[in-house]
């Protein structure tokens, strides 16, 4: 890719959080992807994200871009040559930038699919939604700060879940050509996260029965994270390997 280093605020970062059946999540991975579970569930979710001051390496901050963005993500594992690598797993990226939308998986890793964003925000609550262009609604979340993480969730304290989404950093991503991957690794100069209160919350991915059978993914908490500098850094695009059992960074 032409840009390997993006630099940026993240001005708003909203983790909604599901817990997944794993025998489910593996049927709907990709191979050679498989579930990176935590106390034997399968995790998945939606990052919600607007960044600030966008823009390579060396221009001012001045110079840089807004957008908002929406992914979804599962958290991996998989054999890359030899080795067991982990992070997480994007099927779907939205953006309401059209720089974004043409310029992904061309000059920078990710493909995105241009969508319409509404926002309503304070310090304390948060209503987001993501319409696709054909009217339908891809993510809907509400939710407010709360105290502490819900009692059904996970994690059992905001640092483990702090620590398991941390490990999360490098993330790749669906393309036009099956068995190839662009990846991107996120590099946070400093990492706060406070819970969310879910008040609402819809994913086209995760509420979909066809995929994900009743009961077989359930919200489990939200965090949100503010005002963190940060850098984007590519990772050498993955290929499925010719038996199908791993990725390498070698292309076929």
């Amino acid at each position: 890719m032409i840009l390997d280093t993006i630099h940026g605020l993240i001005e708003r970062r909203v983790l909604l959080n599901y817990r997944i059946a794993p025998d489910i999540l593996s049927q709907v991975l990709p191979r050679p992807f498989r579930p990176k579970l935590y106390s034997g569930h399968g995790v998945g979710g939606v990052c919600m994200i607007r960044f600030g001051q966008l823009r390579p390496r060396l221009l001012p901050s001045w110079l840089g871009m807004a957008s908002e963005n929406a992914a979804h993500r599962i958290a991996v594992e998989w054999d890359q040559d030899g080795t067991v690598q982990e992070g997480v797993y994007i099927p779907r990226r939205d953006t309401n930038s059209l720089f974004n939308k043409t310029l992904g998986g061309v000059v920078f890793p990710g493909i995105f699919q241009r969508s319409q964003f509404q926002v309503q925000e304070s310090k304390t609550h948060l209503s987001l939604s993501v319409l696709r262009q054909d009217g339908g609604t891809e993510i809907a979340f509400r939710g407010s700060l709360a105290g502490a993480l819900p009692a059904q969730s996970i994690f059992p304290s905001l640092a483990e879940a702090a620590g398991f989404f941390s490990l999360g950093a490098t993330g790749y991503s669906a393309t036009h050509s099956p068995g190839h991957y662009h990846g991107m690794e996120l590099r946070s100069h400093d990492w706060t996260i406070a819970p969310l209160s879910v008040d609402s919350a819809q994913s086209c991915v995760f509420d979909d029965p066809q995929y994900f059978p009743a009961g077989s993914a359930e919200v489990d908490c939200a965090l949100l994270m503010r005002g963190i500098s940060h850098e984007w850094h590519s990772r050498p695009d993955l290929y499925l390997s010719v038996d199908g059992d791993s990725l390498t960074s070698r292309k076929p």
